[in-house]
């Protein structure tokens, strides 16, 4: 059966457990975070030297993982075993293999909780063993974890702050939406870190962020955003001089992507109207009054063909920091020349 995490979290918390969970897709987090609890919660400390068995997809076979999910618990109810990086069994997928896999599905050992971890891809849900794994009578509770687009993880960041009892504000939520993007595991423990730096009654703001999570307060790839729509040259250079002077703490790919995003999202609300509603703000993730301000101002200091342009020069920078056209430039240069390019409207085809 097809499950979804909520719900498998749901049950474990419970203490309700599948003969045999597959875990799968391309955003690792919330297949870490089940596989975690199972192995947390499925036995008590005492019992896990003897009936806890974890091992890695390439150090294991499926003859060997079935071995272990077919042996009976010592002194406990149930014994558990992880597969962790299941994708790298080599004989998973190999259809000499599923004959053996189909056996045990059909009897699976009532008393083995089996876990397969298997990340950053699917089975083909056409071949066999996707149909093994997902079919109305399998025992298999098969959850797939998606990857979240940039606009959903404000949502989640928020939602996932709150499920610890905490709150967090509007422009810190944009902020580290905008800083991690969709890296759940990441953001997650980044907010691990500033609960444990709240004080009672304390919600989670951008001076925290800025302060923990190590964006400088007057020097990061968001005070230069804004110096950009408010079109301030001085403000964008000593910005720039900072980045140059700390490179390690300002690498230039990530700072390209933030600002990729933000003129990327800047056309399609030019392309709702000259004033988008809360609506057309909602559908890009923009959910903070403050974020949306920026965007109507910048709406203003950009028009939607010069915001084309500037999308193209975002291209034209990544490339060169891929060595493209760049000659002797640096990534402090590099990035220099695109802020210097996005300010002053230099005609099209005069880089060409």
């Amino acid at each position: 059966m097809n499950f979804e995490a909520d719900a498998i979290l749901k049950q474990l918390q419970q203490r309700q457990f599948q003969p045999v969970y597959f875990l799968q897709g391309e955003e690792p987090y919330y297949i870490d975070v089940v596989a975690d609890l199972i192995e947390k919660t499925a036995l008590a400390e005492h019992e896990r030297s003897f009936n806890q068995v974890v091992v890695y997809g390439k150090d294991i076979d499926v003859a060997g993982i079935l071995g272990q999910a077919k042996r009976f618990p010592m002194m406990a109810e149930r014994s558990v075993v992880i597969v962790k990086e299941a994708q790298t069994v080599a004989d998973l997928e190999q259809e000499r293999s599923w004959p053996f896999l189909e056996a045990y599905l059909k009897n699976p050992l009532a008393s083995t909780v089996l876990v397969f971890c298997y990340k950053h891809k699917t089975l083909d849900s056409r071949k066999k063993l996707g149909k093994l794994l997902s079919g109305k009578e399998s025992p298999v509770a098969l959850m797939t974890s998606k990857k979240l687009y940039d606009n959903q993880v404000p949502q989640w960041l928020t939602a996932n702050v709150r499920s610890r009892g905490q709150q967090i504000t509007g422009q810190a939520t944009a902020m580290l939406a905008e800083y991690i993007g969709a890296d759940l595991g990441r953001l997650a423990n980044e907010v691990d870190k500033l609960v444990l730096n709240l004080q009672p009654g304390q919600a989670i703001d951008e001076e925290l962020v800025q302060r923990l999570v190590g964006i400088s307060k007057d020097y990061n790839i968001f005070e230069l955003q804004k110096a950009l729509v408010q079109r301030d040259v001085l403000k964008a250079n000593r910005i720039l001089g900072y980045f140059a002077a700390n490179p390690k703490a300002n690498p230039l790919i990530p700072n390209l992507t933030l600002l990729f995003g933000f003129f990327t999202k800047l056309l399609v609300l030019h392309q709702a109207g000259p004033n988008p509603g809360d609506g057309e703000f909602k559908k890009l993730g923009i959910m903070n009054s403050f974020a949306q301000k920026d965007y109507q101002q910048a709406m203003r200091a950009y028009p939607a063909e010069r915001v084309a342009n500037i999308i193209h020069l975002i291209r034209r920078a990544d490339a060169q920091s891929k060595g493209i056209e760049s000659g002797s430039m640096d990534d402090g240069e590099i990035l220099r020349e695109l802020v210097w390019l996005i300010l002053h409207n230099v005609p099209e085809g005069v880089l060409e």
